[in-house]
């Protein structure tokens, strides 16, 4: 038998402020992509903008839905969007903040499951990393170098 440690580094700010101007500019576009989200029935919104190999931004917000699995998480919306967008162009980062109707979020939220996996398909498809930063409404903001990192052992084409 063996044993093997998955694990990832991670780079941890203390504020927005710490972060380089193009990562402040994609950070504040995924703040305000949060303020366009529409959860009723959560109270947490989410933001989150996709920065192409181009320069530009693209964003996206949770929008939920009375039959829960009919909603979409931010980043999926944008990522898709992105897609559609910008067919082959790559990806390179991706800016994610939360918020609550019902508390401060103080600490970066990482995109769920569904998101995680929908993004490491972008990552596969274009043979390059997309790099994450996530706050929460306050706080720190962490920097991922790439989705794969959030996802180990991830499921990919290769199996098919």
């Amino acid at each position: 038998m063996q044993k093997r440690n998955v694990g990832f580094e991670l780079s941890v700010y203390d504020s927005l402020d710490e972060l380089s101007e193009e990562d402040q500019l994609l950070m504040n576009a995924a703040v305000e992509a949060r303020k366009n989200a529409y959860a009723p029935y959560s109270n947490f919104k989410v933001g989150a903008a996709v920065l192409m190999s181009t320069g530009e931004i693209v964003i996206g917000s949770n929008q939920e839905n009375a039959s829960y699995p009919s909603g979409l998480c931010a980043e999926r919306v944008a990522v898709f969007q992105a897609g559609a967008l910008y067919p082959g162009i790559p990806i390179t980062a991706i800016a994610i903040s939360a918020s609550s109707q019902n508390y401060k979020v103080n600490r970066p939220a990482a995109p769920c499951g569904n998101c995680r996996q929908s993004i490491a398909e972008y990552e596969q498809k274009q043979e390059g990393t997309i790099r994450l930063l996530m706050m929460g409404e306050i706080g720190q903001v962490y920097n991922c170098n790439a989705i794969a990192e959030l996802l180990p052992l991830g499921f990919d084409n290769s199996y098919l």
